[in-house]
């Protein structure tokens, strides 16, 4: 017995976060990047259930963090279909790359940790849990998320990931904003440190920073709206597998967060 389905739309926004047409925008969009021709398993076997269906499987599983045994009988399906299926749509979820950008953009970047259980790229953290450094680059006007970075091994410091992660890459040309930990990397906008003999900042750079706290709290908005997908609070999957679901929540967020 399905319990979960695209059907019952009382269902939709808990899971997704997005309203019900926003779902369906989702599930064409899906679609038109190949969700529909896409075989479960051999040649020729169709898949047990319908493409918003299996959007929504995943959309439940990134929100939830069920494991498969208890996420398969919730949609009808066997542990192992509903592991294909997140394997398969969820590139298709993903955050497409930005193409153009107004030309007074202004991004503000910040870190998060996410406690990752695969040691191959995780690495034990001032969280005190083995875990990565994923980079997050938002429009400081729309709060859209415009870029992320390759998640790096979580004992690094932003002010290294910001460029190893390549997110650095994709702000280029863009006005960048972040706290204090990005000292290095001069084409980001920071502010004014203490002088080093511990004196007072003059009270124009006080204000300046008090400012630029102000503004910056709305990328730290994001990183809490973002993890309310519990699979960035316990990450189960393969580290390699890590960015793609970051990518398709950050969509999620975008979708929900424009219309």
């Amino acid at each position: 017995m399905q319990v979960f389905s695209a059907s019952r739309p009382e269902l939709i926004h808990p899971f997704t976060g997005l309203r019900p047409a926003q779902f369906r925008r989702l599930v064409r969009l899906v679609a038109r990047r190949g969700g529909d021709a896409i075989a479960d398993g051999r040649p020729g076997r169709p898949w047990a259930l319908t493409l918003p269906d299996r959007v929504l499987l995943v959309a439940v599983y990134w929100r939830t963090n069920l494991t498969m045994r208890q996420l398969g009988p919730l949609f009808g399906v066997s542990h192992s279909a509903a592991h294909r299926v997140i394997d398969t749509v969820g590139p298709l979820l993903a955050l497409a790359p930005l193409r153009r950008r107004p030309k007074d953009q202004v991004a503000m970047v910040d870190g998060t940790l996410i406690p990752t259980r695969d040691h191959r790229l995780a690495a034990p953290s001032k969280n005190y849990r083995y875990s990565t450094n994923l980079q997050v680059a938002i429009d400081a006007n729309t709060r859209l998320v415009i870029a992320l970075g390759d998640p790096q091994p979580g004992n690094r410091n932003d002010t290294i990931v910001y460029r190893s992660s390549g997110i650095n890459d994709q702000l280029a040309g863009r006005a960048v904003m972040a706290d204090g930990g990005y000292h290095g990397n001069h084409e980001v906008i920071m502010p004014y440190r203490k002088p080093r003999d511990g004196s007072e900042l003059p009270e124009w750079k006080q204000d300046y920073n008090a400012g630029h706290r102000k503004d910056r709290a709305r990328v730290e908005h994001v990183l809490a709206r973002l993890k309310t997908y519990k699979i960035l609070r316990d990450y189960r999957r393969a580290a390699r597998t890590l960015a793609v679901t970051a990518a398709g929540i950050a969509h999620l967020h975008n979708i929900a967060l424009a219309s």
